[in-house]
Order: C-alpha cells, then structure tokens, then sequence
C-alpha cells in the first residue's frame, strides 16, 4: 500500500488515450474507498472506471478496447488471470494493479498467478513510517483477522521487513 501502484495504472492509462487507443478501467465493485466508479489513487488523481462484480465481466464489457486497465486486482476472483489471458490473445494491452502480499505477508488473491503470467512487471515499493527505507509490507494497526479489510492510514501503514515483524 501506498506506493502509488494506482496512480502509475492512471498514468499508463491516461498515455494510451493520449495515443488515442482505446481505454476501458475496470475496478472490483467493492472497492468504494474514495469513489464508487472512479479509480482514484492516494494523491486524488482519478480516472473513470467501470466497477463489476467479477472478472468474467470484464469480458463483457470491454468492448472495442486497445487497452485495459484492472486496478485492485487482489480482491478479484480466481478466473482473472484468465480474464487477463483471453483479452491479451485478442491483441488487448493489459495492465494490472494490485497488492502482491496481505497483511499477513502472505501472497494476495491472483495477484501471484498474474506475475507468474505477465509479459511485464513493474513492482513499486513505499517508504516504511518508522524508519524510511523502502516498504513492502502492509502493517495493520487493528486487530481484525479478516483478509480483505478496506482502510487507508487509518488502518495500514507501510513498513519494511524489519520494521514490519518488529511490530513496534
């Protein structure tokens, strides 16, 4: 989290439309932190999305697109690497955003199937609060167990290896 994993997905998408390729933005219909429909990353650079219910719709709906942008890819369902497959044999640009590891640090919904399939990989890293180096940890500051806990600061904080199992 807060590595600016969405605002580098707005900025690829918004270079496309430049080059005046076809743009369809899906994003998992749960994820309402700061818009219902738009992506919008930390910094409040925002993009229009269209938010579905499962991957399979994304299928649906991309209609003539060039390129598709998915954000949040950890909170979809298991058939999205699949999703991802199909549309990039069509000719179709896929990029994706989401986060690798929960807050456990434990691999992320289809987020590993995705890396182990993608042509390209770029993996953005925050910088830990306690210490400022780089993070890739998720820390969570409330006791709940459950896997998918949406939150910002109030309830994530980036921190590096070290710091994250320090658990200070």
């Amino acid at each position: 989290m807060f590595s600016g994993k969405t605002e580098e997905l707005i900025r690829r998408l918004k270079r496309a439309k430049i080059a005046n390729l076809r743009v369809e933005i899906f994003k998992p219909k749960i994820d309402v932190r700061y818009d219902a429909q738009n992506i919008v990353s930390h910094d409040e650079k925002a993009i229009l999305s269209t938010p579905v219910d499962n991957s399979q719709t994304i299928l649906l709906l991309h209609g003539e697109a060039d390129v598709i942008g998915v954000d949040e890819a950890q909170f979809f369902d298991d058939q999205l690497p699949d999703v991802c497959d199909q549309l990039a044999l069509k000719g179709i640009r896929v990029i994706v955003a989401g986060l690798d590891m929960d807050y456990t640090g434990k691999p992320f919904g289809q987020i590993p199937f995705l890396l182990s399939k993608a042509d390209f990989i770029t993996k953005l890293h925050a910088i830990c609060v306690k210490c400022g180096h780089i993070a890739n940890y998720s820390y969570r500051k409330t006791a709940s167990s459950a896997q998918v806990l949406l939150g910002e600061t109030d309830l994530y904080e980036p921190r590096c290896r070290k710091c994250y199992y320090e658990r200070q």
